[in-house]
């Protein structure tokens, strides 16, 4: 049975959920599932944004079939090549062959290479600025590449005031009913998801990031529809601050994250001891996990979120730990900048993995070093306190 909802009156919400998958790109939990969002106007001429994963195709072919409601499909716009988006691309065309496609030469040429299909005979190719008439609806095409393919693009329809954002404005999680911002509570209940999906997805891609929003920045947008996630409305604003500012690699919150990884408890005892000593003085709002414990997207994204980073781990073969090996890792490919940073090191008889940690985090712009003095030989002993005394003094200061 088709499952189709009204967004304005001639534009239908035609995309699906999917709560099974467990890990998004094979990389990314989904505990609260993902949406594959795809968009259709009845116009003059009708148009579809984009189609869905594999997944959801038996839903998304009802629902186009529906809303099509006995109509041709004139125009197939692909904003993003990515196959959680345009992996039924063929079978769109096997059962509209007069469909027009609309998307960048990139697109093209990785069409080319997922499908085997005659494209150029039906391609509309687009580039920065160039439009599309469809009767009341005029869309124009904006060029946004890296964000977070080479190849995307997004649109905006004129006469509805609405930004197609591809994968811009994204978030992890399925649409539980709710298709709009307006009727939940997005800075309490989504914003965290929409962070982590922003800083694991398009982090690395910050300069291509602040391109795209200085381009949206000219225009009147009423409305987002990305291609996962619920559709802003009421928090337009405070998302593209967020953009902003994730884009920037500037922290939202003034306060430490602590990540360890702890063999025998030794490294966590300390990690806790500090994180009561800079609670006694003041600090609020301080995040801990253990990355062993944790996935490391999770980190990555309060990463983005927070001021001060302490990593703390022990050596292991001689360097680091491997679960926070992986995290550092992650952190350095996903280009975070401009944090201050303590390193804890621990090592029964030749702790090395400072040395190694440093080497990973000093390549990152900005990052300050504010501390990597201390070192745990097995277990924290009652005259290091001083040190993490000394240690929870430096990092208040410098919060402050």
């Amino acid at each position: 049975m088709y499952d189709i909802r009204k967004i304005s009156e001639d534009i239908i919400y035609i995309g699906c959920s999917d709560r099974r998958l467990a890990l998004f790109e094979s990389a990314y939990p989904i505990p609260s599932g993902i949406s594959y969002n795809s968009y259709l106007i009845l116009d003059e001429k009708t148009v579809l944004m984009d189609t869905v994963d594999k997944a959801c195709s038996g839903q998304f072919f009802q629902n186009l079939e529906a809303g099509l409601n006995g109509r041709e499909l004139n125009y197939l716009i692909i904003h993003h090549m990515e196959p959680d988006h345009c992996a039924l691309l063929e079978d769109v065309i096997a059962i509209y062959p007069e469909v027009k496609i609309v998307t960048t030469a990139k697109s093209v040429a990785l069409i080319k290479q997922f499908f085997d299909f005659d494209i150029d005979s039906r391609v509309m190719v687009v580039k920065e600025g160039d439009s599309l008439n469809t009767g009341k609806h005029e869309f124009i095409f904006t060029l946004a590449p890296m964000v977070h393919w080479p190849e995307v693009m997004v649109s905006y329809d004129k006469t509805d005031k609405t930004l197609y954002s591809a994968d811009a404005f994204g978030s992890f999680g399925a649409i539980n009913g709710n298709l709009f911002d307006s009727n939940v509570n997005f800075e309490k209940d989504y914003l965290d998801e929409a962070r982590r999906y922003y800083t694991n997805i398009v982090g690395k891609y910050g300069p291509q990031v602040q391109m795209l929003l200085k381009k949206a920045s000219s225009l009147d947008i009423k409305t987002i529809c990305p291609l996962h996630g619920l559709i802003i409305k009421d928090n337009i604003s405070m998302f593209t601050e967020k953009y902003d500012k994730w884009s920037r690699y500037e922290a939202e919150e003034k306060s430490v994250l602590i990540a360890y990884s702890s063999v025998y408890g030794g490294t966590e005892n300390a990690v806790n001891i500090l994180a009561g000593k800079l609670a006694d003085k003041g600090v609020k709002g301080m995040k801990m996990y253990d990355v062993s414990h944790t996935h490391s997207s999770y980190v990555l994204s309060d990463a983005f979120k927070y001021s001060h980073i302490v990593f703390a781990t022990t050596t292991y073969n001689n360097g680091i730990f491997e679960t926070m090996e992986h995290l550092l890792h992650n952190i350095s490919a996903h280009n975070l900048q401009n944090r201050k940073v303590v390193l804890i090191q621990n090592g029964s008889w030749a702790p090395t993995c400072g040395n190694a940690m440093k080497t990973i985090l000093e390549g990152l712009k900005g990052t300050e070093i504010i501390d990597e003095s201390i070192c745990i030989k097995s277990a924290l002993k009652e005259e290091q306190l001083a040190e993490l005394d000394c240690l929870a003094d430096k990092m208040v200061s410098s919060l402050n």
